[in-house]
């Protein structure tokens, strides 16, 4: 495919599981797990910390940014470390977000390849995250101002939109339903943003399918209202995800695609009747198509407010027999304890990554890390906020 080189000239793991020249100390992987190596699909990662898909809002005309996304990404790399790309839209009818990228055009495509190509200068594997935001939208993100599509006509009541331009909200818009014959062309864009992240240069791509967007939007009991093959039972509200996980993995390989699914938060205002049932039965189905992971979303992550929880990830790890990695405001030692647990095999971390650029080295060595500052996030701005923050070198040299 042209693609595996990165992970072909990756250098050795060492017995202790750190890759000579990461700039990571030797750890004891016994007690800090997370930096202990694995095996995800044809990639040999030295260790378990991977970078999550931090949505920036700096791709403007919804065109990835070189300039600055390269040094983002570069700055976030180790070797042997898996990162995964920015949301990035599938067709011109995905966006939601100000200056989200795209990689339905061969532009966007071009624009995505000396990004990847910093992340493999460095030895990195690099996923880009697929989706289309669905009823998450305005009418001003679509094509000639019409209404963003979903399995629905119900429009999200809470909270608003950002508009294209980042200078003011409105409510969302109300959302269009697909009609059945009509749903077979969004797993086609499904299909050809997968083919073109390869092109690009991705290892593989991860596919949305969490926080209320199109795919969730499915899944959903409290949203998908449909009558049709796509809407009621388990298995009808699954189809979608199911045909867009066949169409991705017949195109690129199993081994080159992961999924990311939240059956317990309600961001969006997605929420199941049965949500554990439904985490369940995605890991039991998703299970035949042998994927690189599946990345299940923390129950106790709800972006709106701390809410306390009884729902667990871990009947839906138990059904799952692949790999299987998880995110949801871990520290190092939550991370450790997940691994070591059996919980997951490895660990997505944001606003600590976006903070601190050489998270791995800060776990390996106990040092403190540096805070987020909260008012960059999504901001336009091409310099301040994501690439200023200190590497640990930095911050010893000026104390």
């Amino acid at each position: 495919m042209g693609h595996g080189a990165a992970a072909a000239s990756l250098p050795a793991v060492n017995g202790n599981g750190v890759i000579p020249g990461s700039g990571i100390p030797k750890v004891d992987v016994e007690k800090m797990p997370v930096l202990s190596p694995v095996q995800l699909g044809p990639f040999k990662l030295s260790h378990r910390v991977v970078l999550a898909p931090l949505t920036r809002c700096r791709s403007y005309g919804y065109v990835p940014q070189p300039s600055h996304a390269a040094l983002y990404y570069a700055q976030r790399t180790t070797p042997g470390g898996l990162l995964i790309a920015e949301a990035t839209g599938i067709d011109e009818t995905s966006q939601g977000y100000p200056h989200t990228p795209g990689i339905w055009t061969q532009e966007q495509v071009e624009a995505w390849k000396p990004i990847v190509k910093a992340v493999h200068d460095k030895g990195g594997i690099f996923f880009c995250q697929l989706w289309n935001v669905g009823r998450v939208s305005h009418t001003s993100y679509q094509p000639n101002g019409a209404a963003p599509v979903s399995s629905t006509n119900q429009r999200i009541t809470e909270g608003q939109v950002y508009l294209p331009t980042a200078d003011g909200v409105a409510d969302f818009s109300t959302p269009r339903a697909l009609e059945t014959e009509e749903v077979p062309l969004f797993v086609e864009h499904f299909r050809k943003a997968a083919r073109n992240a390869i092109e690009a240069g991705f290892d593989g791509v991860e596919i949305h399918g969490a926080h209320g967007y199109l795919i969730d939007q499915f899944l959903k009991s409290s949203i998908n209202d449909r009558t049709d093959k796509y809407g009621g039972s388990m298995e009808n509200r699954c189809r979608f995800m199911v045909e867009v996980v066949e169409a991705v993995t017949k195109e690129i390989g199993s081994d080159r695609v992961g999924i990311r699914i939240s059956p317990f938060t309600h961001v969006q205002d997605a929420a199941d009747e049965d949500a554990n049932s439904l985490s369940v039965y995605i890991s039991e189905t998703l299970n035949k198509f042998n994927l690189a992971y599946l990345h299940g979303v923390e129950p106790r992550y709800h972006p709106e407010a701390d809410v306390a929880t009884t729902e667990s990830l871990w009947p839906m790890r138990k059904a799952y027999k692949g790999t299987f990695i998880v995110a949801g405001g871990y520290n190092a030692e939550e991370g450790n304890e997940a691994i070591r647990s059996g919980k997951a095999d490895m660990v997505v971390y944001g606003r600590l990554f976006l903070a601190n650029p050489d998270l791995p080295k800060r776990f390996a060595v106990g040092a403190s890390l540096n805070k987020y500052n909260r008012a960059t996030f999504y901001s336009q701005d091409p310099v301040v906020g994501y690439t200023d923050y200190p590497f640990l070198e930095d911050v010893v040299a000026a104390q």
